[in-house]
């Protein structure tokens, strides 16, 4: 099983470098056809991803395939999970207790991810480095458009759900986390009775975690689309033209990284190596395929074989895919306060201030919505009277700092996760020995 597991987290890292070349022919060669060099005797722009969009479309199928096999299972292993923690957990008290919690770590971390944020974009002043006039609007018209859907009405209409078997076809998480919590709680109430529904979704997710093996044969495909696709459109002068703000946003979440294992390492000691050992396939994964649902079963069953307690991964990782952002916080206060500097809007420390609370509270909502953190950063902008076509100065190289945030939430609700099922008494020091990871 352990050398299974290496080969195809090596294959996982072989498609990187593959897809990342055969996207660079194809942008090379769409760079020196004859339309571009047509293009450049006339003395006209040249858009490579005029020919390099039909190539792109295609190898991005093959991430289709592999997020598609993925998202049919959040769903029932979300519920599932759920579902049997909390009957497990027993009581109320024992609910709230485990969720308060994990509560606390959630809160915390996203003030530090604000804060660091907030800190690190005055100080380095990355949107003075972007260039307006290279900004496209047109681009930005779809992220724009979505902004309305952040209100309160939105918001509760994102938590609670009106059918729990439309939240699972739309992969709403916070909605199948209300609906798993009510009835879990409710199975344990019943007692006895409640016992073989117990067992039964015990069952079913063991199934699907299972599955999950099967489905990850399919990531080294799903990467290699990836990255083909992304370097074929953009080619490699978007980390040239866009070096400082890439460097800049490297560094703050290096910087949130480094305070995330540090405090990791305060609660686990000696056991943070094996954790990030055991999560190393998850992260590079995340990483790839800037998707955190893309994770989420292989993240379950990696935490349970470090140790982490059955009961406690399946109550708390779901609910930090909705509250425990980390990465998303801190490019949320660095994308909004960057695009303010490019057009030279000064915002003092007390709007500030008002901003993080807002950008605390609003990001809450936007899960299952489609490049969510761009659209919370629009309305933040529009709120904050900052010109929400700015996010066009970011678009060229959002998918390079999502590959950062989505590793970054991944890593932030994995150490989550692995804290609250110490402080439970939950943690299996002899599990990780078992599957190979001591």
């Amino acid at each position: 099983m352990k050398e299974k597991k290496s080969q195809l987290t090596l294959f996982i890292l072989i498609a990187m470098v593959l897809g990342a070349l055969l996207g660079y022919i194809v942008y090379y060669n769409a760079m020196h056809s004859e339309a571009a060099l047509a293009a450049q005797k006339t003395g006209t722009k040249f858009d490579p991803a005029s020919l390099t969009k039909g190539f792109a479309d295609k190898i991005k199928l093959l991430t289709t395939i592999f997020l598609r096999l993925i998202q049919m299972i959040i769903s029932p292993l979300v519920f599932c999970t759920l579902a049997v923690g909390i009957a497990k957990l027993g009581d109320m008290k024992s609910v709230g207790r485990v969720g308060g919690r994990a509560m606390l770590w959630f809160i915390s971390a996203s003030l530090v991810s604000l804060a660091l944020g907030t800190l690190l974009v005055n100080l380095f002043q990355p949107g003075h480095a972007i260039a307006l006039s290279n900004v496209g609007n047109g681009s930005a018209s779809d992220i724009i458009s979505h902004t309305q859907e952040f209100s309160l009405q939105s918001f509760i209409e994102h938590v609670f759900p009106k059918s729990v078997i439309d939240a699972m076809s739309h992969n709403e998480i916070l909605q199948i986390v209300v609906f798993a919590v009510f009835f879990g709680i409710a199975t344990a109430a019943i007692g006895k009775k409640g016992q073989v529904v117990i067992d039964f979704l015990d069952s079913a997710s063991h199934i699907i975690l299972k599955m999950v093996n099967y489905v990850m044969y399919f990531a080294p495909l799903g990467v290699f689309g990836s990255l083909a696709a992304v370097m074929a459109t953009n080619g490699p002068s978007v980390f040239i033209f866009y070096g400082k703000y890439l460097l800049y946003f490297a560094i703050a979440i290096l910087t949130l990284c480094s305070i995330l294992l540090l405090v990791g390492w305060f609660f686990l000691k000696k056991r943070l190596p094996l954790l990030l050992k055991s999560i190393t396939q998850p992260l590079i994964v995340a990483f790839t395929t800037t998707s955190s649902e893309a994770v989420f079963p292989k993240l379950t069953e990696q935490l349970e074989k470090f140790g982490c307690s059955n009961k406690v991964v399946s109550f708390v990782l779901p609910l930090g895919y909705s509250f425990n952002l980390d990465g998303s916080m801190i490019n949320m206060t660095f994308a909004s306060m960057a695009i303010a500097q490019a057009y030279n809007i000064h915002l003092d420390i007390g709007t500030e201030l008002t901003m993080m609370l807002v950008l605390m509270v609003t990001s809450k909502g936007m899960a299952g919505v489609p490049r969510a953190s761009l659209v919370v950063v629009a309305a933040i902008c529009g709120m904050f009277k900052i010109p929400p076509e700015g996010i066009a100065l970011i678009l060229p190289i959002d998918h390079f700092c999502d590959m950062l945030r989505t590793a970054t939430n991944v890593l932030g609700n994995a150490l989550a996760t692995s804290v609250v099922s110490k402080f439970e008494g939950d943690f299996d020091k002899d599990n990780s020995a078992e599957n190979g990871l001591a």
